[in-house]
């Protein structure tokens, strides 16, 4: 976990040392590396700072850890997740974690540097595919949409898996690995199904995709806060920034191709 950017709490209790987020408008953020990060430094944290608050923004490798550090106070808000991971980590792990709102998300797309469409695509090719349940539902339901698989019409959408493959179509060989080590596959494997925020992190192009995911609601990052924070100001504040036109426009010219909530686009 890395600090990459750090204020000064002047004499104000930090939310994040003992107190709560209403105590202080000095507020730790996590986001995971790459597009999640800089969307919290590019377009949220000047809006907030607007609002009179400090930001940390504070990054995260992991799917795991930005929830425990949001629930034990080391942080006060995170973005990296989608609803369906939050309300079944939050479940699992007994937490009480609440969503404040979607935010444009970059999309799940297969990729290949061996394969130039999805007609090319052999029997028997090689696929990498994230091993986390964030990931790893998106990433089948995707090739389920190209026609490469069919999943289980009875499969649980928070906890669909490789064992919920009924029919393997091209008998891709498929191999699971951490999301983040995703992009490095594609010079040893023919391909790849990429979270688009590792993929932009690994300097490939949402459009070099052989084909982006038709992303359903549910999947789109939400930024998450403790529940017993969800009412209160910093919360509201965050939901105002986001729904704000100021917060949209940022994401018009600096975040390209993401996939918008569609209470941005009404």
């Amino acid at each position: 976990m890395t600090v990459l950017a750090a204020c000064s709490s002047n004499n104000k209790e930090s939310a994040s040392n003992g107190g709560t987020a209403e105590q202080s408008k000095t507020i730790k953020i996590g986001a995971t590396a790459g597009p999640y990060s800089d969307m919290v430094s590019k377009a949220i944290t000047p809006l907030m700072e607007e609002k009179g608050y400090k930001i940390e923004v504070v990054e995260f490798n992991d799917y795991v850890q930005p929830n425990k550090s949001l629930d034990n106070g080391s942080i006060d808000a995170n973005l990296f997740q989608h609803i369906i991971y939050l309300n079944k980590f939050s479940k699992d792990n007994k937490l009480e974690l609440s969503a404040v709102s979607s935010v444009p998300t970059a999309p799940m797309g297969l990729y290949s540097n061996k394969i130039k469409s999805i007609d090319d695509i052999k029997e028997g090719s090689t696929l990498t595919i994230a091993n986390d349940p964030a990931n790893l539902a998106r990433s089948l339901l995707l090739l389920q949409d190209i026609g490469l698989v069919t999943i289980k019409k009875d499969a649980d959408p928070a906890t669909i898996s490789e064992k919920d493959i009924e029919t393997n179509v091209k008998n891709l060989k498929i191999t699971s690995l951490e999301a983040a080590q995703l992009p490095r596959t594609l010079d040893s494997s023919d391909l790849a199904v990429v979270a688009g925020n590792f993929a932009l992190a690994a300097g490939m192009k949402l459009a070099s995709a052989l084909q982006l995911e038709n992303m359903a609601e549910n999947y789109r990052n939400v930024v998450a806060v403790r529940t017993k924070d969800a009412e209160g100001q910093m919360a509201k504040d965050l939901k105002e920034v986001i729904e704000s036109a100021a917060f949209e426009k940022t994401m018009d010219e600096q975040f390209q191709g993401f996939s918008k909530p569609e209470w941005m686009t009404k």
